[in-house]
């Protein structure tokens, strides 16, 4: 059976996730606020609404793919879970918590499928490194650090972005969550939240830069920094366990070469026997983690990560408004 997959958001988002529907499924509809990009992303070859609306109501459509900006993603969402649809919505699926947890339930009652876009974790040096780690090969893990960031371009303070009530934030809501998903997938749940945001360049009333320390039941720390001041894109995880460290840098493109360092602890320690992998060909992490959520489909199981791992990681962002002292909700 052929899955008929409808886009609500023909951006580069969208144009990204229509590239990667595979073998099995295939593009039935697109819809956009610019009717323009709705058209040429179907290219003729897929059904063009007017209205997302009429969209999520097709018979011909089975799953949405939800790429709008944030204060849409949650009522999209919704509708199409209302359709008994299966969604695939981009991170972070909401401005807020308290936008996710009606969805939680309808995705229940409607028993339907709903992945969080969380693209970062099918990155090859990512999944590598998360093999690594599994395996026991670094041994007990401790902490991580990251950074991620971008440095911003003419009119930023102008964008979508800028605008809390389109975005519900400023970069904390934006990379932040790619980063606190990463952690909470190597290091587990944090209940112990501490960070600061802040507007450091950008005359925009959201925050351009955002420091976060997140502790685990067990004291398994990570320290991460997300900026768009960083003006050279940069990305940059590094994993810490008692008997080694992996080190993860570069997504490709202008972030660089996507790489991942094994340094092994010797016995005698000193310097680290030291394996590099390097991966320049173009990223597949879209390709994987669509066919992961066509998966999630055929073989009718919980979408990982889902709507509860969208949940934590804005109940952490938040908490980092609240300590700054931001109400960024609408």
């Amino acid at each position: 059976m052929t899955l008929r997959v409808g886009i609500i958001g023909c951006g580069g988002i969208g144009q990204k996730r229509a590239r990667t529907l595979g073998a099995g499924s295939r593009l039935a509809g697109c819809a956009d606020l610019d009717p323009a990009r709705a058209r040429a992303l179907a290219a003729g070859k897929a059904r063009v609404h007017e209205d997302w609306r009429e969209l999520v109501r097709s018979p011909d459509v089975d799953a949405v793919v939800v790429a709008t900006t944030h204060d849409a993603l949650a009522g999209v969402t919704m509708a199409a879970i209302a359709e008994g649809k299966h969604v695939l919505v981009e991170k972070p699926a909401a401005r807020s918590a308290a936008e996710i947890l009606p969805l939680l339930e309808a995705a229940e009652e409607h028993r339907v499928k709903v992945r969080v876009g969380f693209n970062h974790r099918y990155h090859r040096a990512l999944r590598k490194a998360k093999g690594i780690v599994d395996s026991g090969a670094i041994g007990p893990l401790m902490f991580l650090r990251a950074r991620y960031g971008h440095g911003g371009r003419p009119g930023y303070e102008r964008e979508w972005r800028a605008d809390p009530r389109l975005s519900g934030g400023g970069e904390l809501i934006d990379q932040g969550p790619h980063l606190i998903d990463l952690s909470r997938w190597f290091l587990g749940d944090f209940p112990h939240v501490t960070g600061f945001a802040h507007t450091y360049f950008w005359k925009m009333p959201v925050d351009d830069n955002a420091f976060l320390l997140l502790r685990t039941d067990e004291n398994r720390v990570a320290s991460l920094h997300v900026s768009c001041t960083e003006w050279k894109n940069l990305f940059s995880m590094e994993i810490y366990g008692r008997d080694g460290k992996l080190e993860v840098s570069g997504l490709g493109g202008t972030y660089g070469v996507e790489r991942l360092a094994h340094y092994r602890m010797l016995p005698e320690m000193g310097p680290p026997e030291t394996t590099i992998w390097e991966f320049p060909m173009e990223d597949d992490s879209w390709s994987v983690e669509m066919a992961e959520f066509l998966s999630d489909i055929r073989e009718d199981r919980r979408p990982d990560p889902g709507l509860e791992d969208a949940l934590a990681a804005l109940r952490i962002v938040e908490r980092i408004y609240e300590d700054a002292g931001h109400d960024h909700r609408a």
